[in-house]
């Protein structure tokens, strides 16, 4: 297939005013693994007598990034209650959705990878986390399983393969929309850098927000953490001593609860930035009542689908596992969202494919146009990234435990 190079050029500019309310102020359950002894694509009989097409959800359900991967998932759910059958070649099949929990580990992950491609997926979801999503890409290159990206935003993830797609836009835009951001709406010359050693979304997105910063002429302090660390209080104090005018720390939702509180304890009130892993009610919750400001860059702002927003508070409202999945209330992620929409583009390989055969729906999906709640949805022909144009910037409203929406930022 002849791949033709996209380029895309990088915003320079956000919006200079905030909106009021960001500065500090005083179905299954996703860790359910299922599976099967048949091979990818078999088609399985159900009770109806219709044909079972299965859909594999590699996410994570516990470890750092749980609470992300449960509402990842809580997206795909929803849209699989919504839409639980799907037309293939003439023939009705019922979707059946195979979860596993990949622990938020590169190393476990892969042994998850493998128990989907026992269970007879045709297409797999996820992950909510590079560093895995990148783990476990052999295992379905081995089996000639396609896998639909959702949030994975580190290049690596699809880079220099052709079974890797993704529905989300790339940490070297969303690195520099928010070092643009920073510079734009803070003037700040001064970031700190706080990323978790090991981790490629963090390392990465890191590494992209101080490529972007320093071309605007910024100075950048740089600090790593190793696994398993809770006390963040030496490097918020650093930040503080060393004149830091921003606190960027693209990490999970765990670390970054600690670091807010830690922040808060000390009066730390400079911006604290991040990217779409903290676009979470974990970091609501966490900085609720405290006199801090986060700002984040994400795929979704609440509001931009009436119908899906009701939909899904409906959804997460009337099952009390999902209420729990999604963090004990029914905020809506921009995870979720973006689980909801690799559903239905999975549905539309599979329809255009005519086939539940994995080679046969690999090969639709560079093809797929599919208008979703996030927006458009279309693959490039070099990697299988989607050709995504705009980022979402909100910040936290600390006394209505609300995101407040800031900015659309686009691409030119």
């Amino acid at each position: 297939m002849k791949r033709r190079v996209l380029a895309v050029a990088l915003a320079a500019a956000m919006v200079g005013t905030m909106l009021a309310g960001c500065g500090g102020g005083s179905g299954s359950s996703t860790g359910e693994e299922s599976g099967s002894d048949s091979s990818a694509g078999t088609e399985a009989p159900a009770a109806d007598g219709a044909g079972v097409v299965k859909i594999g959800v590699y996410e994570p359900a516990s470890g750092d990034n749980g609470a992300g991967g449960k509402q990842e998932v809580l997206g795909m759910q929803y849209a699989n209650q919504e839409t639980p059958t799907v037309e293939i070649g003439g023939q009705e099949y019922s979707v059946q959705l195979e979860i596993v929990d990949n622990e938020s580990s590169n190393d476990k992950g892969p042994s998850a990878a493998s128990s989907l491609v026992s269970a007879g997926v045709s297409v797999v979801l996820g992950s909510y986390g590079s560093g895995v999503s990148i783990a476990a890409s052999d295992v379905f290159k081995e089996a000639g399983i396609p896998a639909i990206g959702v949030t994975c935003t580190n290049p690596q993830v699809t880079e220099g393969n052709t079974h890797y797609f993704r529905i989300c836009f790339l940490d070297p835009f969303q690195g520099t929309v928010l070092a643009n951001f920073a510079d734009a709406n803070f003037s700040a010359k001064k970031a700190y850098i706080l990323t978790k050693l090991g981790d490629d979304y963090s390392t990465g997105l890191g590494f992209y927000f101080k490529e972007a910063f320093t071309a605007l002429g910024g100075e950048v302090i740089e600090e790593t953490f190793q696994e398993g660390n809770s006390d963040f209080a030496s490097y918020v104090t650093k930040a503080k001593n060393e004149g830091a005018e921003v606190f960027f720390a693209p990490v999970s939702t765990e670390a970054a609860a600690l670091i807010i509180d830690q922040a808060a304890a000390q009066g730390m009130t400079i911006p604290m930035m991040a990217g779409d892993t903290w676009d979470s009610n974990v970091i609501l919750n966490a900085a609720r009542g405290k006199d801090v400001q986060i700002y984040v860059t994400t795929f979704y702002q609440e509001g931009g689908n009436a119908d899906f927003d009701n939909g899904f508070k409906g959804y997460i409202n009337s099952d009390p596992t999902a209420t729990a999945n999604n963090g004990g209330d029914d905020t809506i992620s921009a995870v979720s969202a973006m689980g909801y929409d690799a559903y239905y583009v999975a549905l539309e390989a599979l329809k255009a494919a005519g086939s539940t055969d994995p080679a046969a729906v690999n090969e639709a999906l560079w093809k797929i146009n599919y208008t979703g709640v996030s927006g458009s949805i279309t693959f490039d022909e070099v990697n299988g990234d989607a050709v995504r144009d705009t980022a979402y910037v909100k910040c936290a409203n600390t006394e209505s435990g609300e995101w407040d929406f800031v900015a659309e930022q686009g691409v030119n």
